[in-house]
């Protein structure tokens, strides 16, 4: 590898050049067009003078030109995951990126969005759910938000977005489902009110604000998606049978799922919901399987009988120049010590430990960039992709079990 600087997080943002202005401002309108998705304003967010902070739920690409569209002429910084930046400094910069390391407890990038607000006097746009809603739900927020909003004194716009999973989920973005898209952008937080709460009180309005459910909203809207390949790819979410109780034995393609290990079957109507074919067993609405698995991982967790290992092949997201590096192998157990490593690495004996105290959740993705599932773990020098390869399917539980880890071990005893 020629030799070069890591990726630097110090680094200060910068407001969005000019010339990226205009790009966004032309290619945003097209986007929400071609897409069916439309954004509502509310006249107390244009009235605001000064920078803000933009809140906004997270399910597909359509959530940027959403933003863009909802506070046009005004434009907007945005906190980014770090290896988004592999598409360029000078683009990522240039429209006002600030880089983050997900799931970690670092301040600098809080230090960078300070900075954005009060001496750029710039508004910023943050996804504090820190990736793609899996399941059409709101996902965990970080718990010190309410702590931040209250420090930054500016006011808090919350953006909420409804349709744009539904046509394009994290576990199956392609073909898009063709369904409307909308977006509603209002004041959450004034200044004046967080002044007089505190930040817990500020954390829970911030999280009630992101409750939502869009297999819900599609239903009593009547929205019907007619993708004939609508069920692709679910099985990566609903992982266990609710018939027999297997895991990882769940497959899905077109608009069937259904357990290799028993045989159940279940379909998806236009409406998202899931009809047993040769089962009365089940759960109709997605939500309900998903938060069902969850539970069975609480139990696991706190019956202390959770573990899970395999072989990963880690991958050194090194800088933007750089970009991915294939740097070795590891073997992985995550358990209630957190996730632990020993391998080869760098052609160096590794050994990496991340306490269940360290992440409150974690980074997981389907196929990343066509390479296989991986999830990532940072240090405070890099981000590891850790490529799974032997287990199959296991993401989505990999994802509960470190949340209720945390909350077991963490959570629950402050």
């Amino acid at each position: 590898m020629k030799k070069t600087k890591r990726f630097n997080m110090y680094r200060k943002p910068n407001k969005p050049k000019w010339y990226l202005k205009i790009v966004e401002f032309v290619a945003a309108p097209f986007y929400l067009l071609f897409g069916n998705a439309h954004v509502k304003t509310d006249k107390a967010v244009k009235k605001l003078k000064g920078p803000y902070l933009i809140l906004s739920t997270h399910a597909s690409f359509m959530d940027f030109p959403m933003v863009v569209k909802g506070i046009m002429p005004r434009t907007t910084g945005w906190v980014m995951s770090v290896e988004e930046f592999r598409r360029g400094d000078w683009l990522m910069y240039g429209i006002g990126g600030m880089p983050k390391r997900k799931f970690t407890h670092d301040i600098v990038t809080a230090k960078h969005m300070l900075n954005y607000l009060h001496r750029q006097k710039h508004t910023v746009t943050l996804y504090p759910e820190a990736r793609f809603e899996f399941a059409g739900i709101n996902e965990r927020l970080d718990g010190a938000l309410g702590k931040f909003c209250k420090h930054a004194k500016v006011p808090v716009v919350m953006c909420k977005a409804y349709g744009n999973f539904i046509n394009s989920p994290q576990w199956s973005k392609h073909p898009y489902r063709g369904i409307r898209q909308e977006a509603h952008m209002y004041v959450l937080l004034t200044p004046e009110e967080m002044a007089d709460m505190t930040a817990d009180e500020i954390q829970a309005k911030i999280e009630a604000a992101f409750e939502k459910d869009e297999y819900k909203w599609q239903a009593e809207n009547g929205y019907h998606t007619k993708c004939k390949k609508r069920a692709d790819g679910l099985y990566r979410i609903l992982y266990k049978c609710p018939a027999c109780g297997k895991e990882f034995q769940t497959k899905s393609e077109g608009i069937h799922l259904w357990c290799e290990a028993c045989g159940a079957k279940w379909e998806m109507d236009t409406l998202s919901r899931l009809h047993g074919v040769n089962t009365d067993k089940g759960f109709s609405h997605i939500p309900d399987w998903y938060r069902w698995e969850r539970e069975e991982v609480r139990k696991e967790v706190r019956a202390g009988k959770y573990r899970f290992e395999d072989e990963v092949r880690v991958e050194d997201y090194y800088s933007t120049q750089v970009g991915f590096v294939n740097a070795g192998t590891a073997k992985v157990v995550h358990d209630e010590n957190g996730f632990t490593f020993e391998g080869i690495v760098d052609g160096k004996p590794f050994t990496l430990n991340k306490p269940v105290s360290s992440m409150y959740s974690v980074h997981v993705e389907y196929d990343f960039l066509k390479r296989g599932d991986c999830f990532d773990i940072a240090t405070e020098t890099t981000s590891y992709f850790m490529f799974l390869k032997n287990a199959t399917n296991c993401l989505t539980k990999l994802h509960f079990a470190t949340e209720e880890l945390y909350d077991y071990l963490v959570r629950d005893k402050q």
